[in-house]
C-alpha cells in the first residue's frame, strides 16, 4: 500500500496545477444525463446520439482482414491515399464540392479532432467565434482552449432554429474571424436550404470570415437533400469542412473523422496533426475506406428507418402535450417543456427519477436552449414507444 502521507505530497490542492481555462470548462451535460442512466436497467435512455445499428458486416469483415494481413503500422500522416481520394470522389459526387485528395484533406480522429485542428490552427488570443445556438456543446470549450472567445447567436424554434442574416449581422464586431456552422444541426435538427445559405455567405464575405462547417449529419435528412456550405459560390476556400463517419455508417466507436480546406489551411492543421496525433488508425482507415465504396444500401436502410422514428417521436411529443418543430435532419427531437413551468434541468432530471426517461435538458446547448428538452430517436421502436407511454405518464402527474 502507498503511504500518501509520505509521498511528499503538500496539502496544495492539486487542482491547482491545473490552467484556469480547463478549471472553468464545465463538464458536459451530455454525459451528466448519461451517467446518471448507466447501470440502471429500469431506465430507457434518450440521451446520447449514436445510431443503434451495428457497423455493417461487410465494414467490420474489411477490418478484421486488414488485421490478419498485418495492416497495423502508420499510414501517411494526412491518411491513406485511397481513402484521401475516396473521400474527395465522395465529397464531389454527392455535395457538388471539389477537394484535391493530396493537399486538401486530412484523416482525423473523429470528427471532434478536425474541429480542434481547426480552431487551434486558426485562432488567436481575443478572436472571437461566432456559435449559432442551440447547437453541439464541444465548439464553445474547445475554442477557449485555443485561446478564442465563442460569443453565441441565439436561434428560435419558430424560424426551425435556422441561422438569419440579421442575427448573424447583429453578433459581428472587429474582432469575429470565425463562424462555426452546425446543420443538419445537433440538437434541434434544423437544416439549412441553399437560399438559407446565399445570404449568410454575403455576409461572410463582407466581414472576411472562416466557416467552420460540421456536417457529420450530412446523409441524415429527411425530405430535402443536404447543402454544404462549401457548395456556395465563394464559398469553398472560406470553409474548413468537418465531417465524419459515425452517423451515418453507424461507426462511432472506431473514431473516424476528416477536415478538408484550403491547401494552406490544410497545410497549417496538419502540424499539429502531426505532432499530437500521428495518424489515425490505419484499421480504421481501411473500414472507412469500405464503407464510402460499398456501404451506399445499408446507409440509407438506416436513414429510412430513422425517418420512421422522426414521424413517430414528432407524433409521441406532441399526443403527451409537449410541443415539438419537425426536425428535418440529424436523429434529434427538440420540444418545448415551457407549458409545464419546469427549466429544461428540472424537466429533465424529473423525467430521468420519476419518468425513468434519460434526456438532455436543452439549456446545456446553449442560448435558446432553455425551455427545451433533447431527445435522441436513434433507438428501436419499441423503446421509443415504451419511452413515450413513461412520458405520457409522468406529464400526467405534472
Amino acid at each position: 500500500m502507498i503511504n500518501k502521507q509520505s509521498s511528499g505530497q503538500s496539502s496544495k490542492s492539486m487542482g491547482s496545477y491545473l490552467t484556469p481555462v480547463v478549471r472553468d470548462i464545465p463538464p458536459s451535460g451530455i454525459r451528466k444525463f448519461f451517467d446518471l442512466a448507466v447501470g440502471s436497467k429500469d431506465i430507457i435512455s434518450l440521451g446520447v446520439g449514436e445510431p443503434d445499428f451495428s457497423t455493417p458486416w461487410h465494414v467490420r469483415d474489411a477490418c478484421v482482414h486488414a488485421l490478419e494481413r498485418g495492416n497495423t503500422k502508420y499510414t501517411p500522416n494526412s491518411g491513406m491515399p485511397e481513402l484521401r481520394e475516396a473521400i474527395a470522389e465522395y465529397l464531389y459526387d454527392s455535395f457538388l464540392v471539389p477537394y484535391e485528395p493530396s493537399d486538401e484533406i486530412i484523416v482525423t480522429v473523429g470528427g471532434s479532432e478536425a474541429i480542434d485542428l481547426a480552431l487551434r490552427a486558426l485562432i488567436s488570443p481575443g478572436d472571437e467565434i461566432l456559435v449559432p445556438e442551440p447547437t453541439y456543446i464541444t465548439y464553445g470549450p474547445i475554442a477557449r482552449l485555443s485561446g478564442g472567445t465563442p460569443v453565441g447567436i441565439e436561434t428560435f424554434a419558430k424560424d426551425n432554429f435556422k441561422l438569419t442574416p440579421e442575427s448573424l449581422r447583429a453578433a459581428i464586431t472587429p474582432n469575429s474571424k470565425v463562424l462555426i456552422l452546425c446543420y443538419p444541426s445537433n440538437p434541434t435538427g434544423g437544416i439549412m436550404t441553399y437560399e438559407d445559405w446565399l445570404p449568410i455567405a454575403k455576409i461572410v464575405e463582407e466581414n472576411d470570415l472562416i466557416v467552420i462547417s460540421d456536417e457529420i449529419y450530412a446523409e441524415l435528412t429527411y425530405e430535402q437533400k443536404h447543402v454544404s456550405f462549401a457548395s456556395i459560390p465563394g464559398m469553398r476556400d472560406r470553409t474548413v469542412l468537418v465531417s465524419g463517419f459515425s452517423k451515418s455508417f453507424a461507426m462511432t466507436g472506431w473514431r473516424m473523422g476528416y477536415v478538408c480546406a484550403h491547401r494552406e489551411l490544410i497545410a497549417g492543421m496538419l502540424k499539429i496533426h502531426q505532432y499530437t496525433i500521428m495518424c489515425a488508425p490505419s484499421m480504421g482507415q481501411v473500414a472507412a475506406l469500405e464503407a464510402l465504396r460499398n456501404g451506399g444500401e445499408e446507409k440509407d436502410r438506416m436513414v429510412e428507418s430513422y425517418n420512421q422514428r422522426r414521424r413517430l417521436t414528432v407524433q409521441g411529443f406532441r399526443e403527451v402535450g409537449l410541443p415539438c418543430h419537425e426536425p428535418q435532419g440529424a436523429f434529434y427531437a427538440f420540444p418545448s417543456i415551457q407549458e409545464t413551468g419546469l427549466s429544461s434541468e428540472e424537466f429533465a432530471t424529473r423525467l430521468l427519477f420519476e419518468g425513468k426517461v434519460a434526456a438532455v435538458p436543452g439549456n446545456v446547448f446553449g442560448l435558446g436552449g432553455e425551455g427545451f428538452l433533447r431527445c435522441s430517436y436513434a433507438y428501436s421502436v419499441s423503446q421509443l414507444t415504451e419511452a413515450f407511454d413513461r412520458i405520457g405518464n409522468f406529464m400526467k402527474k405534472l
